[in-house]
């Protein structure tokens, strides 16, 4: 059990040396006088599904990115596995509608793979049968597709997800989830989900970090309550 600045967290178990993708402790992002996010404590092992849970506002976006290196905190520590490579599937990704982007070209746009590569990421989505459309033709839950299979193409030990089901409907939502776990069980990585919907997460998450929005500023620290499903604790972060 350790004492953290708002409670008590309890820790009954550590993960395996060299199975931990992901330990961010104590960290904290701050724009001028203001702090964004506060106190959070996010810890991902490989195999585990992590979600990320908070109302619009509450930090989630900036705590991924905190902890993909691709902002820089202003308090607290991230340890990475060294060489740990992530994939990271965006909230949203804004298409210029006019330009002339097919699906297979927006899997090289990260780096260069062979065609039984492209095919192979494409499969594991279920877009192997679309053919090479432009990506101004397909539906939400096919784009959010196309960008989960450009992140797997990299072959990732952590991957990110940014709201994956965003603009999808209910079905494709839960085929979105199913994919999701079909990736971690074949991959054996680590999966950091940020998502608004709670019951999800206490349903299939091995651990719950909930970030709760309000004002952050020197005299009132903020909070974000991480609940362990598999140990039964609560904690303050």
């Amino acid at each position: 059990m350790r004492t953290g600045a708002c409670g008590v967290i309890l820790d009954n178990t550590q993960p395996a040396e060299g199975n931990l993708l992901i330990n961010a402790r104590d960290i904290g992002v701050r724009r001028g006088e203001r702090w964004i996010v506060r106190h959070v404590d996010i810890r991902v092992v490989r195999g585990e599904l992590v979600f990320l849970i908070g109302a619009n506002g509450a930090g989630k976006s900036t705590c991924a990115k905190a902890v993909l290196g691709l902002i820089d905190t202003d308090e607290g520590t991230i340890e990475r596995m060294p060489s740990l490579e992530v994939g990271y599937v965006p909230q949203r990704l804004a298409m210029n509608p006019t330009l002339p982007l097919s699906l297979r070209r927006l899997m090289t746009l990260t780096g260069r793979f062979g065609a039984r590569e492209i095919d192979a990421a494409l499969a594991a989505v279920g877009l192997e049968r679309l053919g090479d459309p432009p990506v101004t033709t397909l539906s939400g839950g096919e784009f959010q597709r196309l960008l989960l299979a450009r992140a797997l193409i990299h072959r990732p030990g952590l991957l990110i997800l940014d709201e994956p089901a965003q603009g999808v409907d209910i079905a494709g939502t839960d085929v979105l989830h199913e994919l999701v776990a079909e990736i971690r069980r074949d991959l054996g990585c680590g999966v950091l989900l940020i998502s608004h919907d709670l019951q999800m997460a206490m349903d299939t998450g091995d651990d719950v970090v909930v970030l709760v929005p309000h004002e952050h500023d020197e005299h009132s620290p903020g909070s974000s309550f991480a609940t362990d499903r598999d140990h039964g604790g609560t904690s303050p972060g």
